[in-house]
């Protein structure tokens, strides 16, 4: 949750925030009742020394008056007909998302990612609005951790990174004024008035392809018949369920259980080591970061005389398009990777595989049934997104942060860790780009992968070799 460039932070951003949730955001929502399938990311950035917390709230306040998701909360639509809507929480309390603690010692980062592992796992509180700053001090050499916890139906991770322009500094003496934050207040019942209207409208509205041909048996069946039902359950098999050639075995044979272990590592790359290997190779950033997870994973399996014949990736593509901040504009594909022997023979794989990936299979919620799934029991389509999603090997997501130094309430930062959602895979590797190196976090199923840092080392590893062949 970093900037991306110097100049975008001299300039006020478009806020891509709407009143409602999109289909696709109030699925996420929805499906994370079932705590395996949850949404939200998060980031350890690492800090010179502890921050100011007077200043840290103060920065945070300026961001949220600015910000007004930031002290929203969700109220779900009637009778879920129509995705929930963003209200202002009337008893907001910043002091509530920005809490302290510390690390037991001797605070080395086996201490701090079992502490960050652990608070990824909480849940929000969903009457809330849904983000935390934990400040970890009690690391060695005086040093200390901001954890930054945001749910996805605010933003995604690019999003999230342009949001943060409101809380980073380029010096570290940068003062701010603390603005006072006002909550708009509602009558009561005027919330539910509004999810009355949205739902009556949002069902009257043209829809086109898969979704008309299924959505009269839903909506005039919302108890779920064995008529209304199966006709979206149809239409979610062919949506969630990747399909394969059936005579090529695909996916990990090791990694077949799912569970709620998290374990987290973190791997640091040189920019400029990485950039020159991908050129040399004959490829770019993104296929060296891919090629170096691809390749640490078959590593892994040939350890344990397990090497499989294809893995399958999952990877967030960003759809962007403007330099608004906020809101959620991405599509997920998933491709089928041979898992060949070797970091160099990993990157050719790579690079010849990732040239569709922008036109891939969508692999969950990111698709024209968005607004029929919510129809049906969250446990029917919890079913379905878990089943699809325990067919994903691995996730891998790309980020660009800051390619300079920034400050936090008077604390430089030294490198800025992502915490990927797992969402049912086996694990998520996340990088970040920051002031000349890729900071990667490595979120682990636990109950998946049984060795976690093994795999860590695997991967770090490939990228060791991807670098030494350029």
């Amino acid at each position: 949750m970093l900037p991306t460039y110097a100049p975008a932070m001299a300039r006020e951003r478009e806020m891509s925030f709407e009143r409602h949730m999109s289909d696709n955001e109030a699925l996420m929502w929805n499906l994370e009742k079932d705590p395996a399938l949850s949404s939200w990311f998060a980031s350890i950035t690492m800090l010179d020394t502890v921050p100011s917390i007077d200043r840290l709230r103060s920065r945070l306040a300026v961001a949220v008056a600015d910000i007004a998701r930031l002290r929203q909360r969700v109220v779900p639509s009637v009778g879920r007909l129509s995705p929930p809507i963003w209200v202002e929480d009337p008893e907001f309390d910043l002091d509530y998302h920005i809490r302290r603690m510390a690390v037991p010692a001797p605070g080395g980062p086996e201490e701090l990612h079992d502490l960050a592992a652990k608070l990824l796992l909480d849940p929000f509180e969903r009457t809330r609005p849904l983000w935390q700053f934990v400040v970890i001090e009690g690391l060695e050499g005086g040093r200390a951790a901001l954890f930054q916890k945001m749910h996805h139906a605010i933003t995604d991770g690019e999003g999230g990174i342009r949001l943060a322009e409101k809380f980073t500094d380029l010096e570290r003496d940068a003062l701010h004024e603390e603005p006072v934050i006002e909550v708009e207040r509602r009558p009561i019942g005027e919330d539910f008035g509004e999810s009355a209207r949205e739902a009556l409208g949002h069902n009257v509205r043209r829809v086109g392809g898969v979704t008309q041909r299924v959505v009269k048996s839903v909506v005039t069946n919302p108890v779920g018949t064995a008529t209304g039902v199966g006709a979206v359950v149809g239409e979610l098999s062919k949506a969630l369920l990747p399909s394969t050639d059936p005579s090529e075995s695909v996916g990990s044979p090791l990694w077949t259980k799912r569970s709620l272990k998290r374990w987290y590592g973190t791997i640091q790359i040189p920019f400029d080591d990485a950039k020159e290997a991908a050129k040399a190779l004959g490829g770019t950033i993104n296929d060296f970061f891919v090629a170096g997870a691809l390749a640490g994973s078959v590593t892994y399996h040939e350890a344990r005389d397990s090497a499989p014949n294809k893995l399958r990736i999952a990877m967030p593509v960003s759809t962007r398009t403007d330099g608004s901040a906020g809101g959620n504009q991405f599509s997920i594909t998933t491709n089928e990777l041979a898992a060949p022997t070797g970091a160099a023979a990993a990157f050719d794989v790579v690079r010849e595989g990732l040239a569709g990936a922008k036109s891939g299979t969508s692999v969950d919620i990111l698709g024209s049934l968005s607004m029929v799934i919510n129809l049906l029991p969250t446990s029917v389509v919890a079913k379905f997104a878990k089943d699809a999603a325990s067919s994903v090997d691995l996730t891998v997501s790309n980020v660009r942060g800051a390619p300079f130094e920034v400050y936090i309430a008077g604390a430089k930062v030294e490198a800025l860790f992502p915490m990927g959602p797992i969402a049912g895979t086996a694990f998520n590797l996340t990088t970040m780009s920051y002031n000349g190196t890729l900071d990667m976090g490595l979120v682990v199923d636990s109950g998946a992968v049984e060795q976690p840092v093994e795999l860590r080392d695997a991967i770090e590893a490939a990228y060791r070799d991807l670098i030494s062949l350029a």
